[in-house]
C-alpha cells in the first residue's frame, strides 16, 4: 500500500558508533499528537519537512505515513505554534543487510540517555541481521514514540 511506513524499534545496549556512515542533528515538534493523526515538524540538517503519521496496526510496526519537504523558515514558524516540548537528537545511519540500514537516535535534553534504533522494511516478515549492539524490541510500544516522549520524556520513566 502507498504511503505505508514498515518499521522495527529497538533500544541500543551497546556501541553502534564504530559502524556509522552518517550523522544528522533533528529538532522536532508536533502540531498534533493524537493517536490517530500526528502532525510532526522537523528540522533535519539542512532540509525541515512536514510529516503526518497515522494510528499504527496490530503490531505495531505498521502505519500510515505522508512526508513533504518545507523550507526551514515555514518549518522554523510552525515549530513555534507547536505543542509544549520538542525532540532533541542525534540520528546516526548504520549499514544492515542489503539495501536496509538502522536510523540510531541518540535522544538529549529530557530524553538524555535514551537510544533507539529503528529499521525500515518493505514487509513485516522481512528477515535482518540483528547486530550486537541491538537491544530489546519495542516495536509498538507507544511510550517510544517521539510524540510520547515529548509528552512523557525518559528522565520521567
Amino acid at each position: 500500500m502507498a504511503n505505508r511506513e514498515i518499521e522495527r524499534k529497538f533500544r541500543v545496549k551497546g556501541d553502534y558508533k564504530k559502524h556509522v556512515s552518517k550523522e544528522t542533528k533533528i529538532v522536532q515538534g508536533f502540531l498534533s499528537t493524537v493517536p490517530e493523526r500526528t502532525v510532526r515538524i522537523r528540522i533535519k540538517g539542512d532540509k525541515a519537512f512536514i510529516t503526518i503519521k497515522g494510528i499504527g496496526n496490530e503490531s505495531g510496526a505498521s502505519r500510515f505515513e505522508w512526508e513533504k519537504e518545507i523550507s526551514i523558515e515555514d518549518a522554523t514558524a510552525l515549530l513555534a505554534i507547536s505543542e509544549p516540548g520538542t525532540i532533541d537528537k542525534t540520528r546516526s545511519i548504520v549499514k544492515a543487510d542489503g539495501n536496509l540500514f538502522f536510523e540510531v537516535d541518540e535522544f538529549y535534553g529530557e530524553n538524555e540517555g535514551l537510544t533507539v534504533a529503528e529499521i525500515e522494511l518493505p514487509s513485516e516478515d522481512t528477515k535482518f541481521t540483528k547486530p550486537a549492539w541491538l537491544g530489546e524490541e519495542v516495536t509498538g510500544q507507544v511510550k517510544y514514540y517521539n510524540s510520547m516522549l515529548m509528552k512523557n520524556p525518559y528522565k520521567n520513566w
